[in-house]
């Protein structure tokens, strides 16, 4: 694909996954499929099944974390990945640019072929990163918007930018903003620390509708603890972030 000034550049998908055997290999063919998308990688965030092996079976460069460090660690090692790929590259050419980042999760098995649609933005120069926003999913989910409701007024009181859905991790973003970010909110609170700071950073943020389909957390104890934790990671990330510009 051609970014905004004319070159060629290609897009480096990055999927954090964990113990996702029965889906990984199906959603990797499916982003290998993306147009412009000429490296996956997939981060194993310490799986305990063959999460890794049907990875890389299906085309994906694997990076391996000995236990489970988290989605921001595995979206940083996803990044470093890239960039060593891109360091060998540039001992034969020094002026091939940095590619994109495209975050995908682990799961979306088929419908991983939707977020092509981010893509375009970032390459076009119109948005420094684009997140992707979901149909009504298959199975309902049992929360009730409490860590939605947090997330989305605190990204708004903190920049002004109103998020669809807040919470959404398939993104892209130009290698500049995704450092303008780093280092990533930890736990769950990374997707909200990612909108924010890449906004203060004086970027552009554009939410695309893309039609995916993933796992929702249930209703059940499991279900209510990831919830709790989603609220303590968003809650957190947005308190450091207040705490940066001297608000309450």
């Amino acid at each position: 694909m051609t970014s905004a000034d004319g070159r060629r550049v290609g897009v480096a998908a990055v999927l954090p996954a964990k113990d996702e055997a029965e889906r990984i290999a199906a959603t990797v063919t499916a982003v290998r499929a993306i147009p412009g998308v000429d490296l996956v990688v997939v981060v194993d965030d310490g799986s305990s099944d063959d999460t890794a092996e049907l990875a890389r079976e299906a085309g994906a460069e694997v990076a391996r974390h000995a236990r489970n460090r988290g989605k921001a660690a595995a979206m940083t090692t996803g990044a470093a990945h890239v960039a060593r790929h891109e360091a060998v590259e540039r001992g034969a050419d020094a002026t091939l640019p940095a590619r994109p980042l495209l975050f995908v999760d682990g799961d979306l098995e088929a419908s991983a072929a939707n977020v092509a649609g981010l893509v375009p933005p970032v390459l076009e120069g119109r948005a420094d990163m684009t997140i992707a926003t979901l149909p009504p999913q298959k199975t309902a989910g049992g929360g009730r918007g409490f860590v939605v409701r947090l997330a989305r007024k605190g990204i708004a009181d903190l920049t002004g930018f109103e998020a669809v859905q807040p919470l959404s991790g398939m993104r892209c973003i130009t290698r500049e903003a995704f450092d303008a970010a780093t280092p990533l909110a930890r736990g769950w609170g990374v997707e909200v620390g990612l909108t924010v700071d890449v906004l203060l950073a004086g970027m552009r943020v554009e939410e695309v509708p893309c039609d995916l389909h993933h796992r929702v957390s249930g209703s059940d104890w499991r279900g209510q603890l990831h919830r709790a934790r989603q609220y303590r990671d968003v809650a957190l990330a947005l308190a450091r972030r207040r705490a940066r510009r001297g608000l309450r």
